[in-house]
């Protein structure tokens, strides 16, 4: 399958790789987005095989790599910007690659879950907001795969076990600053801060993850619902964290259906 790598940006993390099926378009779009904490040492070729499959599945596929925590830029703002930036991308490289830019999707696995629903709610961003550019790319739905989707709670999870036992690594500290000093941030960074996106929805969890506890999925849900939004959960019971970007796993009928049902 052809790769072809682009750039949306001057900095060498600035840049996608687009999969094209291999059927006649017009193609509906994946804008995948990889986890990894939002942390340096993880890149987009942790979905290679995951974009292949949504690929075989007849789907365009926009694997996007951001800066990270640990790189030049990364982190506030720089990671979000980029997230923007790249979806944004699509209006330049749609007509060229027959793209059809009404049926785009996002879709991301733990912080690349927590960035797929951000996409999907930055128009309501302020006006003051300093993530806020311009028109936002507007996306037909949103996949959240184990999604960091309350980053305050998220935060708060990894705090505890720093206070117990002493215990440094708190990736959503990292990423935005203290919630006690940067509220601000957590406001317009976090999902479920930015509630009603004013898009369908899909949350799919395994029930035995723990790097991301399915009860945030649980709150997310209970909190869109409560705010009138079109968006179902999906508890996996048999499975764990990684299991969700497995195109090998049982896991992956269940994704790649909810996925194109968004599209229909």
């Amino acid at each position: 399958m052809k790769v072809n790598r682009l750039y949306y940006g001057e900095n060498e993390n600035q840049f996608g790789d687009l999969r094209l099926p291999g059927c006649e378009g017009p193609y509906p779009v994946a804008i995948v987005i990889h986890g990894g904490f939002w942390r340096a040492k993880f890149g987009l070729d942790i979905m290679d095989r995951f974009c292949e499959a949504l690929t075989n599945g007849g789907l365009a596929t926009w694997n996007i790599e951001y800066r990270r925590v640990g790189q030049e830029g990364g982190g506030w703002p720089g990671t979000f910007k980029d997230a923007a930036k790249a979806a944004d991308f699509l209006y330049k490289i749609g007509p060229a690659n027959t793209l059809d830019l009404d049926r785009v999707v996002s879709i991301g696995h733990s912080a690349g879950g927590h960035l797929a629903l951000w996409l999907g709610g930055r128009h309501r961003l302020s006006e003051l907001s300093s993530l806020r550019s311009g028109k936002s790319f507007p996306l037909k739905g949103a996949v959240s795969l184990a999604g960091v989707n309350d980053l305050a709670l998220m935060q708060e999870v990894h705090h505890i076990p720093e206070v117990r036992y002493g215990e440094h690594n708190n990736p959503v500290r990292d990423l935005l600053g203290s919630p006690d000093e940067c509220l601000d941030r957590y406001d317009q960074a976090s999902p479920i801060r930015l509630l009603p996106l004013g898009i369908p929805q899909v949350l799919i969890h395994g029930s035995l993850d723990i790097h991301v506890p399915v009860g945030l999925s649980h709150h997310y849900h209970n909190e869109a619902v409560r705010a009138g939004e079109n968006v179902k959960l999906v508890e996996l019971p048999v499975a764990e964290h990684f299991k969700l970007i497995d195109p090998e796993s049982e896991t992956w009928p269940i994704i790649l259906e909810e996925t194109l049902g968004l599209l229909k």
